[in-house]
């Protein structure tokens, strides 16, 4: 995670004078990375492993949907950030997750649940659920991330069995093969 928490506290200066679209859109990009860096460390940490961890479950089939994302930014806005922060922190997010994910996720989870309470950690493994279902389908791939990841966090079973039967309808081994 301290890569990604690197990402978020970049600011690098353009080498050179942007066009003025641009200018405006970078101007607002490191207004919301101040207003990240103005959380507390802790906090934003949290966040920035809650972000990761929902990322890897969305990329767990090898794409992440518009829906997927839509529900990652929704997770983050209802744990604390601001929309313009939720849609920022989503896309850093996704774009690690796509480049060194397999390299970084046991890790970063693993970081995750030594930063988190036992109520953190039921609330990353409850919207992992919520990202991977918003497609309308939990794939096989999808669920085996899900589990891989509440192992990691040391999510109580009977917690995991609980948060599973609330998304029952959504794995798609219910819906058949091929439909």
């Amino acid at each position: 995670m301290s890569s990604f928490m690197r990402f978020i506290g970049s600011h690098s200066a353009p080498a050179s004078t942007p066009p003025a679209d641009l200018a405006a859109e970078t101007e607002a990009v490191r207004g919301i990375v101040n207003r990240l860096e103005s959380l507390p460390p802790d906090q934003a940490r949290l966040l920035a492993g809650m972000a990761y961890v929902l990322a890897r479950a969305a990329y767990a089939d090898m794409a992440i949907s518009d829906e997927e994302t839509a529900a990652m930014e929704e997770e983050l806005v209802a744990s604390g950030l601001d929309g313009a922060q939720a849609v920022l922190v989503v896309e850093m997010a996704k774009l690690q997750e796509k480049t060194t994910g397999a390299t970084s996720d046991y890790l970063v989870t693993r970081e995750f649940r030594e930063l988190s309470t036992p109520e953190q950690r039921l609330t990353v493994l409850r919207a992992c659920f919520h990202v991977c279902a918003s497609d309308d389908a939990i794939s096989g791939s999808e669920s085996a991330t899900l589990a891989e990841i509440a192992n990691e966090l040391d999510v109580p079973r009977a917690d995991v069995t609980a948060i599973r039967a609330s998304f029952a309808e959504k794995f798609s081994a219910r819906l058949g093969f091929g439909s």
